[in-house]
């Protein structure tokens, strides 16, 4: 899901897979068919991690997703970045083809496992780590833990620790009143997978967003079929339920970059906007506050660029693939030989 849900309502996953394509007939073209179903699945300890790379070059790109979703998501990213250098995306545990994990996906967890499995499945540094929303806070930590490996980092609506605090604030309190929302629904859609759900119905819409017609007809069959399962569910909530904890691991690690470079990617849409309405002034407190969070963490690097993707909301790579593409290889551009 986006950041939260986006806050708003477990609706929004529909919003995060890539509105721009949903003009396509599933049937059509057979969209994002590598990322249908598992391809590496690598053991760490008892449980697999579910890794997709292809390209080669000499860095490695790494791709983490958006709370709640699967690997899935960098589907019209990841090829082309392929194109250029070797991209991996991977499922954290109990996300798309990845084994449920016993302990939530808090940032230090995903951070361990990421590096577990890249070191089993022989995906040797340097690397170039992206993340949107919570994949975002992960590839900070994982960057702080391993700078040695790391030699590139590109946000995208990149999570920060202190960001909950500070947009609810500049909302006046009206974003923790969409995080319990989003988060009451959450557990109705946890509730209904164990009872299996109707497909048609409400609840079956809203949790999982229905069919993505720009995933084609075989990543829906494998999208659905995750959405649908307990599994997914008590994973996804799971890593909600230990947000603070992940936020407070990153606080913790928190420190300059130094000369690492650091590419920053915005929305230039805000997801609480009401189509076709004046924006609210409440509404603009809040986008100028993620613009300031955004600001201050380009400024952790002596070589960053902070960018405001046009026509983009929270998930930038679903509305505007191809300014994360630009992003990645200006980052790729500045990496020494």
């Amino acid at each position: 899901m986006p950041r939260f849900a986006l806050r708003l309502s477990v609706t929004a996953i529909a919003a995060l897979c890539g509105a721009s394509s949903f003009a396509q007939s599933p049937s059509a073209v057979d969209t994002g068919l590598a990322f249908s179903h598992p391809n590496q699945l690598v053991d760490i300890g008892g449980r697999r991690l579910n890794l997709y790379c292809s390209g080669s070059g000499a860095n490695t790109v790494i791709f983490d997703s958006p709370s709640g979703m699967g690997g899935w998501v960098w589907h019209n990213v990841q090829p082309e970045v392929a194109k250029q250098t070797r991209a991996c995306v991977f499922d954290r545990p109990g996300m798309g083809f990845s084994d449920l994990s016993p302990r939530p996906n808090t940032s230090a967890n995903v951070v361990e496992d990421l590096h577990a499995a890249l070191g089993k499945a022989g995906i040797a540094p340097p690397y170039v780590l992206v993340g949107n929303s919570l994949g975002g806070a992960n590839v900070q930590l994982f960057t702080y833990r391993y700078p040695d490996e790391v030699k590139g980092l590109v946000l995208v609506e990149g999570h920060h620790e202190d960001e909950i605090e500070r947009i609810n604030v500049a909302s006046k309190g009206k974003f923790k009143e969409m995080m319990a929302g989003g988060l009451e629904y959450a557990k109705a859609c946890e509730a209904q997978a164990g009872k299996g759900f109707v497909p048609g119905s409400e609840l079956f819409t809203n949790c999982t967003g229905g069919i993505q017609p720009q995933f084609g007809r075989a990543l829906n069959a494998a999208y659905l079929a995750s959405l649908t399962s307990p599994s997914y569910w008590r994973a996804r909530n799971a890593e909600e339920d230990v947000f603070e904890v992940s936020n407070a691991q990153l606080r913790a690690a928190r420190k300059p970059f130094g000369d690492l470079p650091l590419m920053v990617l915005t929305r230039g849409v805000s997801p609480y906007a009401i189509a076709g309405k004046p924006q609210s002034d409440l509404n603009k407190a809040t986008e100028k506050e993620n613009y300031a969070i955004h600001k201050e963490m380009a400024a952790l690097s002596t070589r960053s660029t902070h960018r405001v993707v046009a026509g983009a909301g929270h998930i930038i790579q679903a509305d505007q693939p191809q300014a994360v593409v630009k992003a990645i290889s200006d980052v790729l551009a500045q990496i020494k030989p």
